[in-house]
């Protein structure tokens, strides 16, 4: 099984020059000294620490490719001859009832003051990646036309270029994070919410104090982490004086910007770009609840925390503390994580994978349920983008998994849609495209849904990426009808564990899942007498 190849990706734009490759270095077996490139030691030569990166920053998502020994394609999902679990009170089981189209997949959480959604699907954190700042309306007006929850991201106050602090330093205008908030607003159908995250950048600007203050924001989200990366957030900024700037604002920016020879090597062409760094945050029990408690006097009717691919020890911790404080949601970000922004060898081989951690953050909340105590409500993040991962991930986190968290998946629609209304303005429509219409109507199969949520006259107002991530988020919702309808789930509520299958005795290690030769084998023993 090929795991990972380092010196070698598409992330970095370097490639091999020869067919045989050294497995564990990703060297070429054969290495002339006349070579022309492209591995990554070559073009680490002469482009050092810009190889760390997946590019260009700005432009593209990146997400890790390493095939790990087991993952969720190692699930499958169980389906039935009988039954039907999960329909509204009263109504009786049968071939006019039980029908895929009468599958609910709403979903809620929350510790008392709750959140629907229609789809039990939410996004990853769009923060201060340009990709975000620069598609926000798109993401924005999609997600609260489809009902689900919008997750604003870190450091979107500290990168404004419109920021203004009092004396103290904390914000008091941030022009971005208005307009982030207001899009949503906007178009808010009642399902989901927005939220903004917090690391330790923001909490020292005083974020919390300003989307409370400002914008009345029912939740906010404090950060231990992610599954694309084990430091603090981070982007590439393409100018001295904006990065000068950052580095006044408190930020960590690397190369240093006010080093004389760093200027130099940026004015003569050979540096491009400088990277500002979030700074990692350190957590401990007690500062944790008054950080919790902090928040709640501030307002705030729900506290959520996203936690990245750590260990079983900060899982636990997750777990534990947020049961303990009462955590409305604990979004657990396994690995490898797709991203805007994060060194890419680090996105390969850091952390654990997403199959791995869920199955024991399933074991830690099931020892929290048994003596007594109620765990939070769960997500479960880490390279989900169809159905049947949201059925997987729901099904092996059964009962507290209420959602699942999608990063680039979510993502995609929005550029796509962004892309056909440049395309349309061209007259440039490619084949994929242009095979289905040559109008917005013809070629969004959800326009006229979208029409009706929003009006006839407000629809022009609508970007095509928003249209993008609705149409997006109704093939989810459909896929998933008729995936629960045939395990005979008719709710989210409804689905079980026992709703899944190993196909490998390897997976049914990891998972406690069966292996699919031991599934209901003691009910078939049964029937057969």
């Amino acid at each position: 099984m090929n795991l990972s190849r380092p010196n070698s990706n598409d992330a970095t734009r370097t490639a091999n020059r020869s067919r045989s490759v050294v497995p564990m270095s990703g060297l070429c077996s054969r290495c002339i000294d006349t070579c022309t490139g492209n591995c990554e030691v070559f073009k680490a030569a002469f482009r050092g620490r810009e190889l760390i990166y997946p590019g260009p920053f700005g432009e593209i998502t990146a997400g890790g490719d390493k095939d790990y020994p087991v993952d969720y394609s190692h699930l499958n999902i169980q389906g039935y001859a009988l039954g039907a679990k999960g329909l509204p009170e009263g109504v009786e089981a049968s071939p006019d009832t039980a029908t895929f189209p009468t599958v609910s997949t709403e979903t809620e959480y929350g510790w008392d003051k709750k959140v629907r959604m229609k789809v039990p699907i939410f996004t990853g954190a769009l923060g201060s990646t340009e990709i975000a700042r620069k598609n926000w309306e798109h993401f924005a007006v999609g997600a609260a036309i489809s009902g689900v929850t919008l997750v604003c991201g870190e450091n979107v106050c500290g990168i404004d270029p419109q920021l203004e602090r009092d004396s103290s330093g904390k914000v008091v205008n941030a022009p971005d994070m208005d307009r982030r908030i207001e899009v949503y607003r906007r178009y808010h159908q009642g399902y989901g919410e927005i939220l903004v995250q917090m690391n330790v950048e923001d909490t020292r600007l005083g974020v919390a104090e300003y989307v409370s203050k400002k914008h009345g924001l029912d939740t906010i989200e404090l950060k231990w982490g992610q599954g694309a990366k084990s430091i603090g957030g981070e982007i590439k900024v393409g100018s001295l004086e904006r990065a000068l700037e950052l580095q006044r604002r408190g930020y960590i920016v690397t190369p240093d910007p006010s080093n004389p020879v760093n200027q130099a090597a940026f004015k003569e062409g050979a540096i491009k770009e400088f990277e500002r760094h979030s700074r990692m945050g350190f957590i401990d029990e007690e500062s944790f609840y008054v950080e919790v408690q902090r928040l709640r006097d501030l307002g705030f009717q729900r506290i959520t925390l996203k936690t990245g691919a750590y260990g079983l020890r900060e899982l636990a911790m997750a777990l534990k503390w947020s049961s303990k404080a009462k955590i409305d949601l604990l979004t657990i970000d396994g690995a490898p994580g797709g991203t805007g922004m994060s060194p890419w060898r680090m996105m390969q081989e850091w952390g654990m994978p997403s199959l791995y951690l869920h199955s024991a953050a399933y074991e830690f909340c099931k020892k929290l349920a048994d003596k007594g105590e109620r765990p939070p409500d769960i997500a479960f993040a880490g390279a989900f983008s169809s159905e049947d991962g949201v059925f997987k991930a729901l099904a092996l986190g059964a009962p507290f998994a209420k959602a699942v968290c999608m990063g680039r998946a979510l993502m995609i629609p929005g550029f796509v849609g962004r892309n056909i209304s440049g395309w349309l303005e061209e007259g440039k429509l490619p084949n994929t495209v242009g095979q289905f219409g040559s109008s917005v109507e013809e070629i969004f199969v959800n326009y006229e849904d979208v029409k009706n949520i929003v009006g006839s006259e407000e629809i022009q107002n609508i970007p095509l990426g928003a249209i993008g991530i609705y149409s997006y988020s109704e093939k989810i919702r459909v896929g998933l009808q008729q995936l629960m309808a045939g395990s005979r789930n008719f709710s989210v509520s409804a689905i079980s564990q026992s709703d899944l299958m190993s196909l490998t005795e390897e997976c049914a290690k990891v998972t406690g899942i069966p292996y699919l030769m031991d599934a209901y084998r003691d009910e078939a023993m049964e029937i057969l007498g």
